[in-house]
């Protein structure tokens, strides 16, 4: 690819604002996509967004094409308290306190996406890029709200760069792989108690970064009276390098104010996903199946320069499945209408959920259009509604453990929320 494009690409993620999604990962990838809920993504390759779902999709796209969109979400979500409590050094416990934290999401909440595909002259050989951002989440909540001690803030952001190269192996089958280039940043806020009653909290702020690397690979065959893909993006284990700075803490507490440098190692899942397109004349029936290996995110554990964990915070994520249906009906060469359905499930547990990630189960309901303005140009629009099933978080977390600080805090409160989005973008092809 040209070196503009992939400025140009760059430049668009780059400022991505992370949304609620399944843990911490972004579907919103393709606003075509949104659409029919992605049911058939690792199969359909109607566009150069096929080079994020399934590289071997290129082979289905002569010359060069470019997909460029931008997804808008209205995330509405809300934490109520259940009795959220910590307690002082000699075993008194008492209640928080303090507000509902209000809603955490920008509104709306901002997402870009872009990709291009090319054939080389003259052979069976495919080039893609993609720029995205599949893993994010940021969450800001009000000052002083009962949660408090659990999260503050929250500001997970991803950078993905994919080259991609994809071979038409002959005309049923096709194969295609991606190599990751990751720039993951966390931003971390909470506040720690102090050890009197009457007495200001204290705060911690945990900023860190890293770069790693991962790859993803697919396949494609088409029968003719049913196209089936695969495709499986690997795990990339990030270790998150910066600073963790304890600020506010007062008395026999206040020795630990100040910076430290810090270490904390993070691994995004591996997800695999199969797809299949069923054609009956003008209609596609679409499906897919995906499974996200997200039991390798267990805790967040933050260590100094010595390898000593000042902060461990237990995630136990589990493995998830989602199940997507879907359809497309050509209405005219010009106009294509899709709808499709999804259910995602969290891989959030009950006893370790945080406020950090307000998740849950989720039912999605889609529906779109592509309409051909010419030859080189199709316009995409979507819009979805997400179900988000109420969850509980109720988890207590030990703070200052092994010292005579020690104490405990209880977070407990019940989570409801949904989003809306809408979803444009512009194929063109050359």
């Amino acid at each position: 690819m040209r070196a503009p494009v992939l400025t140009v690409f760059v430049a668009l993620l780059a400022p991505a604002a992370p949304a609620l999604a399944g843990g911490f990962y972004l579907q919103e990838q393709s606003p075509t996509a949104v659409g029919r809920a992605f049911a058939g993504e690792a199969a359909i390759a109607d566009n150069a967004a096929t080079v994020f779902f399934n590289p071997a999709g290129m082979t289905r796209l002569p010359g060069t094409n470019l997909d460029l969109g931008v997804h808008l979400l209205d995330v509405q979500s809300a934490q109520r308290d259940t009795g959220s409590t910590r307690s002082f050094p000699g075993g008194v416990t008492t209640p928080v306190g303090g507000g509902s934290g209000g809603n955490p999401f920008d509104r709306p909440v901002v997402i870009p996406s872009g990709y291009v595909s090319a054939q080389l002259p003259g052979s069976r050989v495919w080039v893609g890029l993609g720029v995205s951002a599949p893993f994010g989440l940021k969450v800001v909540y009000d000052q002083g709200w009962f949660g408090r001690y659990d999260s503050v803030a929250s500001d997970l952001q991803s950078l993905n760069i994919q080259p991609s190269l994809a071979l038409k192996i002959n005309d049923r089958l096709s194969i295609g792989g991606g190599f990751d280039i990751q720039k993951l940043s966390a931003d971390l806020s909470a506040a720690l108690p102090n050890l009197a009653p009457g007495l200001p909290d204290g705060a911690l702020r945990i900023q860190g970064q890293d770069l790693a690397f991962g790859w993803n690979a697919g396949v494609l065959a088409d029968f003719g009276f049913v196209r089936l893909g695969a495709h499986y993006r690997s795990h990339i284990d990030h270790n998150l390098s910066g600073i963790a700075t304890f600020s506010g803490l007062l008395g026999p507490l206040a020795a630990r104010n100040g910076p430290v440098r810090g270490f904390a190692p993070i691994s995004t899942p591996d997800i695999a996903t199969i797809s299949a397109v069923l054609p009956v004349g003008a209609v596609r029936l679409l499906g897919s199946v995906t499974w996200s290996n997200w039991s390798r995110f267990q805790r967040i554990a933050v260590a100094n320069e010595a390898g000593s964990v000042f902060l461990d915070s237990e995630q136990h994520y589990r493995d998830t499945w989602s199940y997507a249906l879907g359809g497309e009906l050509d209405v005219s060469k010009r106009l294509t209408v899709r709808a499709g359905t999804m259910f995602d499930q969290t891989p959030t547990i009950d006893g370790y959920r945080t406020t950090r990630v307000p998740d849950g189960n989720r039912i999605w309901a889609s529906a779109g259009a592509t309409y051909h303005v010419n030859d080189m140009v199709a316009l995409n629009l979507s819009y979805a509604h997400v179900f988000v099933k109420a969850a509980d978080v109720a988890r207590t977390d030990p703070v200052y453990a092994g010292t005579p600080a020690a104490v405990l805090v209880s977070t407990l409160s019940n989570n409801t929320g949904n989003v809306d989005q809408v979803a444009g973008s512009v194929s063109l092809h050359f």
